[in-house]
């Protein structure tokens, strides 16, 4: 069984605001922390997005910057009712938005390109990039989603847990060294190893569960 699936259980106490909430803060456009919170949790999921739909690192970047314009722009207007839809859904419709400008933005150098080359128009740079509106796209999202999602845990708990624990479990957990290895590495008995794992993953677990209800 893979971590993602390990770590959904429980409620989770409050590390950080719930989405909610802090979609309601994000109407101030000048509540500093609010919006520091939401890049820190969704810039990667933008960035992966926009980079697997063909889109250069610096184009990537230009997406992920215009697409918090657009939720800054649109966030005073904007009511969160998971009746009407998802907030997942309606930010992956604002990123597809920002990648498709800048898949425009490629087409009059690509015409020029074609022109000197005596390329047919079916052979452009656009059509041979994914559309980000295909279904492959909606299913990456999913999947960057999940991993985003416990990305986010991972780090809130990290904030609040005692560092030599968090180290453990890092070292068994994320980078998947053998325990005995890292029970010798850190100089600790390998009891205090598998304990250490035992108290991060239960408030992982905590945190992936309540931000998985807010982040829907």
């Amino acid at each position: 069984m893979g971590f993602a699936k390990q770590i959904r259980t429980q409620d989770a106490p409050e590390f950080i605001p719930t989405r909610s909430s802090l979609l309601s803060r994000l109407k101030d456009w000048d509540d500093e922390q609010s919006w520091r919170d939401f890049f820190d949790t969704y810039w990667k999921l933008i960035y992966n997005t926009a980079t697997k739909a063909g889109l250069s690192e610096a184009e990537a970047q230009d997406v992920v910057q215009d697409t918090v314009v657009s939720v800054a722009k649109k966030m005073r207007d904007f009511k969160y009712d998971p009746a009407l839809g998802s907030f997942k859904g309606w930010l992956l419709q604002l990123t597809r938005w920002r990648i498709l400008n800048q898949l425009k933005k490629r087409l009059p150098a690509e015409r020029m390109e074609n022109a000197h080359r005596d390329e047919t128009p079916g052979t452009s740079l656009a059509e041979r990039v994914p559309d980000p509106a295909h279904a492959d796209m909606e299913e990456f999202w999913e999947k960057e989603w999940q991993k985003n999602l416990i990305g986010a845990a991972i780090e809130n708990v990290k904030q609040n847990v005692n560092a030599r624990h968090y180290e453990m479990f890092h070292l068994l957990v994320v980078k998947k060294l053998p325990a005995a290895k890292v029970a010798a590495s850190l100089n600790v008995l390998r009891a205090q190893v598998y304990l250490a794992k035992h108290r991060v993953t239960a408030l992982v677990r905590k945190e992936v569960r309540r931000l998985e209800k807010k982040m829907i």
